[in-house]
């Protein structure tokens, strides 16, 4: 071989080696992505004690459908895969392996509970599969330090839910006498730690706590022993099935304390109807959404829009569930973060972006209320008003409120 000819191979090798260095080959796509497929993995109580909360994933697979019609995102179609975990921490995990490695989705989206994510967490994190827009308000799915993949739900959180109500009983009840009811895990624990944040040593003497296991039959006994305790203030962060049996004990044991309900239930249908709509009256929470049977919103453009989705979407269910709002706003965010991400559909990329949602007006969010996270912000929600309800609907009322300390 001569020198001339051994020169020009060694110059090619070289080349050859030298060029993914130059010109990077494209990020590869996700598990689960294909030309014409993003298929998405979520976890849902779709039996067991919160039944109630399945309707996000409902309404999730409804307007996925609606977008999927219109041609997908890029000529993707969105593929959820949405499976019933029953609300248990173990059946989750078992769920959620599955979907990963069995299914071989691209990420998780908006699996409900606190205590469900949770188990999950890290595991998810581990193999870098994005944990995106849970379904819960927990202030801890905010640690991006420690769980990069995992991003909070399209909600306030739970924490700075409990600071609201906080600072307005010490507004109007500087001296009053708090009883909280909470669920015993870490999101009844956030409400307790939200009230604390505001009281701080004042706690021990303002408040008396009552726990219940969302495995119990009755909470009967924790509304008489907290009314036994004197508070004139009660703060119930409960579940559907709890709260409505809040309502009825409070009401029936003639206790009327200044009553504030959590915000995941404040549904019509899946509470207060069964409570009796008439012994909820006064009952003040929040919100942040736009509310479906408030007659102010007939003529708004997003309250129209939403309306003519359900009825054609969804006709069969109860539009006065709330949860079916939160549907379109989850849906609607992870579509905008899909499109972000153009053709670039690896999980890093698909966590970017997610990351990198602006000031994005939701049709059916309070006006004023914008999501918005980055990399060092993993709350997209961080505002909400306050309501009370009329006998007939829920009625808000002040300015829109911060959380935050």
């Amino acid at each position: 071989m001569t020198i001339k000819l051994r020169h020009a191979l060694l110059v090619t090798t070289l080349i050859l080696f030298a060029t993914p260095a130059i010109t990077p080959a494209c990020a590869q796509n996700a598990p689960g992505i294909t030309d014409t497929e993003i298929k998405i993995g979520q976890t849902m109580p779709y039996t067991g004690p919160v039944t109630a909360f399945s309707t996000l994933g409902k309404g999730e697979i409804a307007y996925f459908k609606m977008i999927n019609d219109r041609g997908g995102i890029n000529g993707r179609k969105i593929n959820l895969i949405s499976l019933d975990d029953g609300y248990a921490p173990p059946k989750t995990v078992e769920q959620t392996r599955r979907l990963v490695e069995q299914e071989g989705v691209a990420f998780m989206f908006s699996s409900i509970g606190t205590a469900t994510n949770t188990a999950v967490q890290r595991y998810l994190n581990s193999a870098k599969v994005p944990q995106l827009y849970i379904g819960s308000g927990a202030s801890k799915f905010g640690n991006y330090k420690e769980f990069p993949y995992t991003i909070g739900g399209i909600q306030g959180t739970f924490r700075a839910e409990a600071r609201i109500y906080a600072r307005y009983i010490l507004k109007e009840k500087p001296n009053a006498k708090i009883a909280i009811l909470y669920q015993n895990d870490d999101y009844g624990r956030d409400y307790v730690a939200g009230v604390k944040d505001i009281l701080g040593d004042k706690y021990a003497s303002m408040v008396k706590e009552a726990t219940y296991e969302f495995t119990d039959a009755t909470i009967d006994s924790q509304i008489v022993s907290l009314q036994g305790a004197g508070a004139d203030a009660l703060i119930v962060a409960a579940t559907p099935k709890f709260a409505a049996q809040a309502i009825r004990k409070v009401y029936d044991i003639s206790w009327k304390p200044m009553f504030f309900l959590s915000n995941v239930a404040i549904w019509v249908s899946t509470v207060l109807e069964p409570a009796g709509i008439e012994k909820a009256v006064g009952i003040i929470s929040s919100v942040y959404v736009k509310d479906p049977t408030d007659t102010g919103w007939d003529n708004d453009p997003g309250m129209k829009e939403w309306k003519a989705w359900i009825t054609k979407y969804m006709p069969e269910v109860d539009p006065r569930d709330q949860n079916y709002v939160n549907s379109y706003n989850e849906g609607m965010v992870l579509v905008q973060a899909l499109k972000q991400a153009g053709n670039n559909l690896s999980r890093e990329n698909i966590l970017k972006e997610a990351l990198n949602i602006k000031d994005m007006q939701l049709p059916m969010m309070l006006p004023g209320i914008k999501v918005n996270t980055s990399p060092t912000d993993y709350y997209p929600i961080e505002e909400m008003q306050m309501m009370r309800w009329s006998g007939k609907q829920w009625v808000r009322f002040g300015d829109l409120l911060s959380g935050s300390l």
